[in-house]
């Protein structure tokens, strides 16, 4: 392990002699001391120390309709689903902790309008129910969670609903051996991927999976079968699956998956040996920047290995691209992987969608011939990746020890909705927000904009342990909020820190936040914008000053003779509301977004 953390950190001194770009440093850092104000939810009632309670082992968040849901066990708000005590026993007898048989929930999901879909691993016995949302009443009957759930808390999965159909891709067994990209619910047949084939999957991590046009879109990273002779190296995925499939013949992928295609995700630094980032970490939803689809991800180097981080942005039609050109294949166990001859891809294509236009002549997939059938099941692989966005990573992070593990995005920023803000939450706390730039209009650079610590330890900590690692994030640009789930926390983040600049006019413009702004005769101070007084569609939003594009201070003094700290309830210069709540903190998450809790009792 050390040996390889030696190669990878000599191999990084090689490429920044041939020009690696070197990490940019934010325009500002806010550390712990400073955040500390933020109101942190951490499941017990006010006055009972962090000794007292449990961990919340927290698993996911979510915002929907307003609310946010947390996924977790032990301390609920409003909802409890306890694991039976058969299951529990069962689960101890099979020889696991105890601290691991309990329901943690990993599947969150909003069915319809009025219903709400979770699965949790039920002590190793997964299972699903829906709740209606606005009472949270526990609707029909349990079903089984194989296929849609993990077993173990610690495994990865993704899910989503798609025209009324459950896709997720997790592990099937008590073993985790068998992984599977599944389909469920709904009016159409059930389908997975093809069982106990590396070919198709290897031990796969599942990131995302998003709904895009014919297909349903599946973000992973596994063990790759095409280096098999170097080792267990581990490349970054993309797969892709029609929403109209409907399995293959009797003969050929019965209820398996006849459009299943993969490909390699690249997100390297170009020169004459690229540097990959190859460990997947997080995916963003699809987003639609200056008229093009794209998701943005963030990469890391492995884990026995020198920190390093990349986030990558590709183009959903590059995407969508790669899966028309040349497969791959290997013509023997012990052969290399090679371009596999367009001329003998049989016809028609492998992995079309059936009933699309250029596909009249078969309505449904079972009605392809076997030879195609075949041809997918032994060649689900392409042979070229996917390129990233000017094929090369959109923001570095290679100098730090912590690596960049979620992602999410606010591409309506500033009073205007025309600048894009990316966030980065990291195994250590610490958040990452910077300035996606265009250039010809599109992505072109980035701006490092804030650092900034989060974890609260007085608060965050169980029992004198800190676990800094962030489960999860998710922005609510409406209420100027980012929420940042840790194991044993949730803390609420403004997505701006307007308020540091006082009444600095200079030191406002510099910081080139889309968030932030400089008005000039505010009845209260001058300068200084209330945060009762803070609605954008108002036409005096073009009296606001900003240059997000240069941060040109010319012409405007230094001050730090007017440098004032003001209450956080005001917001100076700013668009969009930070107001703090004055709400005690054990409260303010059922006050401020109508919190319910999908919680896990012992």
């Amino acid at each position: 392990m050390r040996s390889e953390a030696l190669l990878l950190y000599f191999t990084l001194l090689q490429i920044a002699g041939a020009g690696f770009p070197e990490d940019s440093e934010p325009i500002s850092i806010s550390h712990g001391n400073y955040t500390k104000q933020y109101p942190v939810f951490v499941g017990h009632k006010p006055g009972r120390n962090n000794t007292q309670r449990h961990k919340l082992d927290i698993q996911l968040i979510m915002i929907m309709n307003k609310t946010l849901y947390i996924a977790a066990r032990w301390v609920n708000i409003k909802l409890t689903w306890k694991s039976k005590q058969a299951d529990v026993d069962t689960c101890r007898m099979k020889g696991k902790h105890k601290d691991e048989c309990h329901n943690f929930i990993k599947v969150l999901l909003q069915q319809n309008d009025d219903t709400l879909f979770v699965c949790g691993t039920n002590a190793f016995n997964p299972c699903c129910r829906t709740y209606k949302m606005d009472t949270l009443e526990a609707v029909g009957e349990d079903i089984s969670g194989m296929a849609r759930c993990p077993y173990d808390a610690k495994h990865a999965n993704v899910a989503l609903f798609a025209d009324g159909k459950l896709y997720s891709a997790t592990v099937t067994d008590f073993l985790a051996i068998d992984a599977v990209i599944y389909r469920s619910l709904g009016d159409s047949p059930t389908l997975r991927t093809v069982k106990h084939d590396s070919k198709w999957l290897k031990e796969p991590y599942f990131v995302q999976a998003v709904d895009y046009g014919d297909f349903i879109y599946f973000f992973f990273r596994e063990i790759a079968m095409e280096y098999n002779t170097m080792g267990k190296v581990v490349f970054p995925r993309v797969a892709r699956v029609c929403k109209i499939d409907r399995g293959g013949s009797p003969r050929v992928l019965e209820k398996q998956w006849t459009s299943f295609l993969k490909s390699r995700l690249n997100c390297s630094i170009p020169g004459d040996s690229h540097f990959y980032f190859n460990i997947l970490q997080a995916v963003t939803d699809v987003i639609h920047i200056n008229g093009r689809d794209v998701v943005m991800a963030t990469f890391s180097t492995p884990y026995n290995s020198i920190p390093g981080s990349a986030v990558c942005a590709y183009d959903m039609a590059e995407v969508a691209n790669t899966f028309t050109g040349r497969f791959k294949e290997q013509k023997s166990p012990d052969s290399t992987w090679t371009p596999f001859p367009e001329d003998k891809v049989p016809k028609p294509r492998p992995g079309t969608c059936a009933g699309t236009p250029s596909m009249e002549r078969y309505k449904v997939s079972n009605e392809f011939p076997d030879d195609t059938l075949n041809f997918i099941k032994m060649h689900p692989l392409m042979d070229e990746a996917v390129p990233s966005i000017a094929n090369r990573p959109w923001f570095l992070k290679t100098m730090v020890r912590y690596r960049l593990t979620h992602i999410v995005v606010d591409n309506e920023a500033g009073p205007h909705k025309n600048h894009t803000v990316v966030f980065l939450g990291s195994e250590k706390g610490i958040i990452v927000k910077f300035l996606a730039n265009m250039n010809s209009g599109f992505l072109n650079d980035s701006l490092f904009l804030e650092e900034l610590n989060v974890y609260n330890p007085d608060k965050c900590s169980i029992d004198g342990m800190d676990d800094k690692r962030i489960i999860g994030m998710q922005i609510d640009s409406k209420s100027h909020a980012l929420w940042v789930a840790f194991s044993s926390c949730v803390v609420k983040v403004p997505l701006s820190r307007c308020e540091r600049h006082g009444r600095c006019k200079k030191s406002c413009i510099a910081s080139r936040d889309p968030y932030c702004g400089w008005v000039c005769g505010e009845p209260a101070w001058p300068g200084l914008l209330s945060a009762a007084d803070h609605d954008v569609s108002v036409p005096r939003r073009s009296a606001f000053e900003q240059d997000v594009e240069h941060g040109n201070t010319d012409g405007l003094g230094d001050c730090q003779s007017k440098q004032t700290s003001f209450p956080s309830l005001f917001c100076p210069f700013l668009f969009i509301p930070c107001a703090i709540s004055l709400i005690s903190p054990d409260l303010c998450f059922a006050n401020w977004m109508d919190l319910v809790v999908g919680g896990l009792g012992r």
